[in-house]
């Protein structure tokens, strides 16, 4: 089932509703998120980064929520306001934006803060990952979309030879970077960025030079791009999306300008944030106006239109919800077991700094088995340190039983080591009868 995730840059909660029927599935307390700043990390649990109170407030927490739970479950508070989030398909990592321009990656299983890098001169507005996860893409209130090989970030030698830690470096946009969204050709694919100079740039990962420029008749804050790579979505402050054709030939005596082939509209405020399903036949809108309206994108009529509990709406994202209910026969047993090992699915809060120890540490991922009633499509993932964590505290909870085992193992032991006496004094015994038969027979011997 796919479900519609939307949130609010007030404090509104964030909403959950059925992306076919529409009915609303539940509402996750406490969050009030900055644009691109909501997250499902491999479908697993939310995550979202926190607007600040105030502008005096040095720091804002990221939350997280399990899937069945409405209330905040894990708090974090990093060194620095976070934005955007963006986690790669297995949910190993998550990486941050922050307000000063630096960028961060946690490691999710143990919460370690792995690298931070300053990345951009002014804060970092967007964040996305290659289609091979191997890139990440960043924007920026500079102006700048910059691509980052993740594995040079971790490669010491290789950044004390590069140039620049960065593989490209775009300047192209005049003003503030609103979104990006990467294509779906691994390493060879394309990046869309939207800006407020009104322009939508289209660049190539693999040549690391600009495609297309295309200019739109309001400024852009979102991008939804077709999986096919046909045409991109874009949401306009005037209300409308705009659809740009990436294929087709510019025609100038277009109603909206070159490669922009149509629109729709039905908001009455900016549109904040798009998503499109996954087989692409339906286009989700998030607005300043308070609604989510879903597209069918053959017809281009809006089939239905949500509405979130107050406020605008600057996140939306449509992603297939895992499956949580276990069968029937096996409630009871879900139901005795402790809530402490049903929690293991969290991860712990992330780090505030890098750990000069972490090296000494070993963080080995570790693949969980799945039972069989979840989704068997994606398993999780934990650090050898947490596994031995949790196995201590079984080990400690159970320790009654172990003492049990421990005992039965003396008592066999015991019994083994008594066999054995038993059997060296009979041969010890055999030994020495032997021994004297032998003596007297040769001193008989000797008297003949």
């Amino acid at each position: 089932m796919e479900v519609v995730i939307a949130s609010s840059p007030v404090d509104s909660g964030i909403g959950c509703w059925d992306l076919r029927s529409g009915a609303e599935q539940l509402r996750y307390r406490s969050c009030a998120s900055p644009p691109h700043g909501l997250l499902a990390v491999a479908r697993c649990f939310l995550a979202s980064s926190q607007v600040r109170d105030s502008r005096a407030a040095a720091s804002a927490p990221i939350f997280f929520w399990s899937w069945d739970k409405p209330q905040v479950e894990v708090r974090s508070f990093p060194a620095e306001p976070i934005g955007p989030l963006v986690s790669n398909s297995d949910g190993t990592y998550i990486i941050g934006g922050g307000l000063s321009g630096t960028i961060y990656l946690w490691e999710i299983a143990s919460g370690k803060l792995l690298n931070k890098w300053h990345a951009h001169y002014r804060s970092v507005t967007c964040l996305t990952l290659s289609d091979d996860e191997s890139l990440l893409i960043s924007g920026s209130e500079d102006g700048c979309v910059r691509v980052w090989s993740l594995l040079m970030m971790f490669d010491d030698m290789g950044k004390m030879s590069a140039r620049n830690l960065y593989r490209y470096s775009f300047s192209e946009h005049a003003l503030r970077v609103t979104d990006l969204v990467s294509g779906y050709g691994l390493c060879n694919s394309i990046v869309i960025s939207s800006s407020e100079d009104r322009t939508c740039k289209i660049w190539s990962l693999s040549e690391g030079k600009l495609l297309r420029s295309i200019m739109f008749p309001s400024i852009v804050d979102a991008i939804a791009m077709d999986r096919g790579e046909h045409a991109f979505y874009t949401g306009g402050r005037d209300g409308k999306i705009y659809i740009a054709a990436l294929n087709a030939e510019s025609n100038p005596n277009g109603i909206y300008g070159m490669f922009i082939i149509g629109s729709l509209y039905d908001h009455s405020k900016a549109i904040t944030c798009l998503a499109l399903s996954t087989d692409g036949g339906m286009l989700v809108s998030g607005s300043e106006d308070g609604t989510i309206r879903v597209w069918d994108t053959k017809s281009q009529h809006v089939t239905r239109i949500l509405k979130h509990a107050k406020g605008p709406v600057n996140n939306v994202l449509i992603i297939r919800q895992p499956l949580r209910a276990c069968p029937p026969a096996l409630a009871n047993a879900q139901a005795s077991l402790s809530r402490k090992r049903l929690s293991l699915s969290l991860p712990p809060p992330l780090s505030k700094y890098i750990d000069s120890t972490d090296g000494e540490i070993e963080t080995k991922a570790v693949n969980l088995l799945l039972p069989p009633w979840q989704d068997p499509e994606k398993s999780k993932y934990c650090s050898s340190n947490v596994i031995k964590k949790q196995i201590k505290e079984l080990q400690q909870q159970s320790s009654s039983g172990a003492a049990e085992m421990e005992s039965e193992r003396l008592r066999l032991e015991c019994k083994r080591s008594i066999q054995m006496a038993q059997q060296w004094k009979k041969l010890y015994q055999e030994l020495q009868n032997l021994c004297v038969n032998e003596l007297l027979n040769g001193v008989q011997m000797d008297d003949r």
